[in-house]
C-alpha cells in the first residue's frame, strides 16, 4: 500500500488497476460449470449426489440431502445463549429495515374511462445460497439472514436454503438455528454449481425456484450467471471493496482497521483511503502496518493491499467525493468533521457508513440494511439486495368503449408507422360495427 497524490498519472494508473480488476473466470472454470449445469439438468438427484460425494460428503445419500427436523432440534441445543441474543438483535433490526421496502399494488384513473395500475406480487419460490465452512471461512450466518429475511417479508411462499455439507454430512448448527429463526422452509445439503443448478432446474428432491440469491465462490458465481434468465438472481458479485473518505480529524487506527476488514476477505479485495490530509495519510499507513502484523489472514490482506490498496491525497473533500463517485465502491465510509454535509454529493455507492463509529462490519451483521451490495463499480447502476428482488410488478390496464374510441386512431397511426398491420387491425376491428 502506498501514498499517491491525486490528480496525477501515477494515481490514474493505480485507479485503473483497481477498477479494472475482476473475478478470474477461466475458460476451464466456465466449461466445468457448464458441464455441471447440464448434468444436473439431465440427471437430477443422481448428479447432485455424485458431486456432493466427490467434493463434500463422501457418504451422503439423496435421502439425507434434506435437513431433518431432528437435526434442527439438535442444533438448537448446540448454540450459546450469546449467539441467540446476537441473532435476535440482528434478525429484529434487519426485518425492521426491510419492511420499509414493501410496496403495495395501486390503481389510478388518469382519464375518463381508463383504469391503469400495477399489481405487486412475490415470486412463488426463492433459493438462498449460503457458503459453508470451506476456504478458511466459518459458516456465514449473516448470509442466511440477508437472503431469507427480505424474501419472507416480500411474501415468498417457499424459501429454500442450500449449503455445502461437512465431510460427515452435517450442517453447522449456527446456520440451522439461523435458518429456523427466519422461517426458511427447507434446507438442502448441497453446494457449489450443482446446488445452483438444482434450484434453477429442479430435481426429484430439490424443488425448482424462481429467484436465487447469495454469495459463493467462482463456481457459484458462474453458475448463477449461466442460469440467469431461467431464474432471477440478485447480482454477479465480485471481490469486496471499501473506500474511506477522511480529513485530519479522523482516527487513523479506526481507518486502518476498517481497510483491513475488507483486505482480509480476498487477494482481489480493494481498500482505498482518500484524504485531504497528508498527516492522516501517514498515520493510517503506519497503523495499517502495525495492525497487519497481528492479523490471522495476514498473507491475504497483504497481497490485497499491495495490489489493490491505495491512499490517495486530494486537494479537498469535494474532490474526494467526486473520485468516490467515479469508483462507485461497494462500501463507502465518511470519517470527516461534518460528514452529513457531503451526503447530497454522493451518487454512486452500495452503502454509505457515516461517522467514525459506523464501521462497515455493523452493516454486515446487525444494523439492518442488506450487506449484499453491488461491487466492481456496478453501484453506478445497481442496488443492494432488497425485498424488490423477490417481487414482480405486473401492469394493469382497462379501457371503456368510449375511452378506446377516443384513442384508437392514435394507436393505429403508431402501429402503421412501425409496419405492424395486425396491431392496427386489432384496433380497427373494434371500430367497425358488429
Amino acid at each position: 500500500m502506498e501514498i499517491i497524490a491525486y490528480p496525477s498519472a501515477e494515481a490514474e494508473k493505480k485507479i485503473t488497476a483497481i477498477t479494472g480488476r475482476s473475478l478470474e473466470m477461466r475458460t476451464e472454470d466456465v466449461e466445468a460449470v457448464s458441464k455441471i449445469l447440464s448434468d444436473v439438468k439431465a440427471r437430477g438427484d443422481a448428479a447432485v449426489t455424485d458431486y456432493t460425494n466427490r467434493f463434500d460428503a463422501p457418504d451422503l445419500t439423496i435421502e439425507d440431502v434434506v435437513v431433518s427436523e431432528a437435526e434442527i432440534v439438535s442444533a438448537e441445543k448446540q448454540v450459546s445463549d450469546d449467539f441467540r441474543a446476537a441473532l435476535d438483535r440482528a434478525v429484529g433490526q434487519i426485518e425492521a429495515f426491510h419492511k420499509k421496502q414493501l410496496r403495495n399494488s395501486w390503481i389510478t384513473t388518469p382519464r375518463p374511462g381508463v383504469m391503469l395500475g400495477q399489481l405487486i406480487n412475490p415470486v412463488d419460490a426463492a433459493g438462498i445460497y449460503v457458503p459453508g465452512a470451506r476456504g478458511g471461512l466459518t459458516p456465514l450466518v449473516s448470509s442466511v439472514l440477508m437472503g431469507a429475511i427480505p424474501a419472507k417479508i416480500a411474501g415468498v411462499g417457499h424459501v429454500a436454503m442450500v449449503t455445502p455439507p461437512t465431510k460427515p454430512g452435517t450442517v453447522n448448527p449456527h446456520l440451522l438455528v439461523a435458518a429456523r429463526k427466519v422461517g426458511v422452509d427447507v434446507i438442502y445439503k448441497a453446494g457449489s454449481a450443482w446446488a445452483v443448478a438444482a434450484l434453477a432446474y429442479g430435481t426429484q428432491t430439490i424443488k425448482k425456484v424462481d429467484v436465487i440469491v447469495g454469495p459463493g465462490n467462482i463456481y457459484v458465481t458462474l453458475a448463477k450467471k449461466m442460469v440467469s434468465g431461467t431464474v432471477g438472481i440478485d447480482m454477479i458479485a465480485g471481490p469486496s471493496e471499501i473506500l474511506v473518505i477522511a480529513d485530519d480529524s479522523a482516527n487513523a487506527r479506526y481507518i486502518a482497521a476498517d481497510l483491513l476488514s475488507q483486505a482480509e476477505h480476498d487477494p482481489l479485495a480493494s481498500s482505498i483511503l482518500i484524504t485531504n490530509s497528508s498527516k492522516t495519510a501517514e498515520k493510517v499507513l503506519n497503523a495499517v502496518r502495525d495492525q497487519l502484523a497481528h492479523l490471522d489472514r495476514k498473507a491475504i490482506a497483504e497481497k490485497s493491499l499491495r495490489d489493490f490498496g491505495a491512499i490517495l491525497i486530494v486537494p479537498d473533500i469535494e474532490t474526494a467525493v467526486a473520485l468516490s463517485n467515479r469508483i462507485a465502491p461497494e462500501h463507502l465510509e465518511i470519517q470527516v468533521r461534518e460528514p452529513f454535509e457531503y451526503l447530497g454529493l454522493i451518487r454512486n455507492a452500495g452503502a454509505v457508513f457515516v461517522g467514525e463509529y459506523t464501521p462497515e462490519p455493523v452493516g454486515d451483521y446487525v444494523a439492518g440494511p442488506n450487506h449484499v451490495l453491488p461491487t466492481g463499480g456496478t453501484a453506478r447502476f445497481s442496488s443492494a439486495l432488497s425485498v424488490d428482488v423477490f417481487l414482480k410488478q405486473t401492469s394493469l390496464l382497462h379501457y371503456s368503449r368510449q375511452a378506446f374510441h377516443r384513442e384508437a386512431a392514435d394507436i393505429m397511426c403508431l402501429a402503421n408507422v412501425e409496419g405492424l398491420g395486425a396491431h392496427a387491425g386489432s384496433v380497427n376491428v373494434r371500430r367497425m360495427p358488429d
